[in-house]
């Protein structure tokens, strides 16, 4: 027996809310995880702010409808799928997924829908690829630091090689 049309419409409205405030959204199939194995995904996932969601293909299908945002995942909601919803840290979310997939064996990434646009496994694996938040953030304070030094090493050069030249001079003239 499946759900009433209140259950159904209350669920699509759950899901509805969860994409409102998510940044990103992956499908994966899962036809062959255990309950088990989908738990341990759910729990390497929270981390990084990402929710995992088991829903049919239908009920998402009509969830995504009238936000533009999330209309190019439909044709990623084909056979068993689970959306990955992020709505925090983005390379966390797929560096997680990416661990779990290494070890379960059993999932396939089929795409994701980051700003109103499809990305394909390749261009997600390209952002998981990219440095934390907090590596770019040390990597610019780096730089700008770097710089500043750089700034007081030559201005402190300046009276220096001014004394140089005026005791070069002083040693000249009395030779």
């Amino acid at each position: 027996m499946g759900r009433s049309l209140e259950s159904k419409k209350q669920l699509r409205s759950e899901l509805q809310t969860h994409l409102a405030d998510t940044q990103m959204v992956m499908v994966i199939e899962y036809a062959d995880l255990t309950v088990a194995e989908i738990t341990k995904l759910r729990r390497q996932l929270r981390p990084s702010g990402t929710v995992c969601k088991v829903a049919k293909n239908t009920l998402m299908k009509k969830a995504i409808a009238d936000d533009p945002k999330w209309q190019s995942m439909e044709s990623f909601l084909k056979g068993a799928s689970v959306c990955l919803l992020v709505k925090q840290d983005i390379a966390a979310a797929l560096k997680a997924y990416a661990a779990f997939q290494k070890e379960a064996k059993k999932t396939e990434l089929r795409g994701g829908v980051l700003d109103g646009r499809a990305l394909n496994p390749k261009e997600l694996q390209a952002i998981a690829d990219l440095p934390s938040k907090e590596v770019l953030m040390a990597q610019i304070a780096g730089g700008i630091n770097g710089v500043a030094t750089k700034l007081a090493v030559a201005i402190k050069e300046v009276p220096q090689s001014l004394g140089r030249a005026i005791k070069a001079i002083a040693e000249k003239e009395s030779a």
